[in-house]
């Protein structure tokens, strides 16, 4: 009987992959992979494994997550071990649940492995904790990326004001509109902001500023880029390690 591992890839860094993650790679017999796994990863698989690209990015979908669920099943179908190999944790903004949910209507039987995820790891890799004693003691991950078809924002601004640090993933087509909106609600425009793009990879790079002046500062930063928000991102200046070093 067929079987379905929804895997979690991590953040980038290839040795950030878990280690239950990496045995059902090699032993796939088909790999259902988006564009935010490391490629190398794909290295692992043994021979004769087949891959399906489904990668998604800003404005340019190779299919439409219904036709990703379909593709899940029909492979499982037609292989006894399937990886759906999804960058980060596939429950965090990954579409996971859809797909297992998808899976288990049609009962096809699924794992679930989860990843890195990018909202904790990709900060601690630009040398910022998204908790600290005396400076944080809790911290919210919001997936900033939102369909421009919708007429009103899904996100409710107005809880985030006290937050002590918020994590916005896929957010940095609106940086602008994140930082704006965080000041109307609040927060001091001098709070400190990072964005870090590609991160935990050795393209990783980080740009620090404040609400006020991080859309000018991180103008030409690349995708894929996570934005951080808070006191925490002080902290960068003691404790970066990652740059440099990779």
């Amino acid at each position: 009987m067929s079987r379905v591992y929804l895997t979690g890839a991590g953040p980038g860094d290839i040795e950030l992959l878990t280690l239950k993650a990496l045995r059902v790679i090699k032993e796939a017999d088909v790999i259902i992979y988006d564009r935010l796994a490391n490629p190398d990863i794909l290295k692992e698989a043994k021979d004769g494994c087949e891959f399906v690209y489904v990668g998604k990015e800003d404005g340019h979908h190779i299919m439409p997550q219904d036709d990703i669920n379909e593709t899940i099943y029909q492979n499982a179908l037609k292989h006894k071990v399937v990886v759906r190999l999804k960058g980060g944790d596939p429950f965090v903004f990954g579409r996971g649940g859809e797909e297992a949910a998808y899976l288990q209507e049609r009962g096809v039987l699924f794992d679930i492995i989860p990843g890195i995820t990018s909202a904790i790891s990709v900060p601690a890799y630009a040398g910022i904790p998204v908790t600290h004693r005396g400076v944080a003691v809790s911290f919210r991950v919001v997936t900033a990326h939102e369909s421009p078809n919708k007429k009103e924002s899904q996100i409710p601004w107005e809880h985030y004001k006290s937050d002590d640090t918020i994590v916005f993933l896929m957010g940095l087509h609106n940086l602008s509109k994140i930082s704006k909106k965080l000041i109307e609600i609040g927060k001091p425009r001098d709070c400190p902001c990072a964005v870090i793009s590609k991160g935990t990879t050795k393209d990783q790079q980080v740009v620090v500023g404040t609400l006020a002046d991080i859309v000018q500062k991180a103008v030409d930063v690349p995708t894929p880029a996570l934005i951080i928000v808070g006191e925490v991102v002080k902290l960068r200046q003691q404790l970066q390690w990652f740059e440099g070093n990779s």
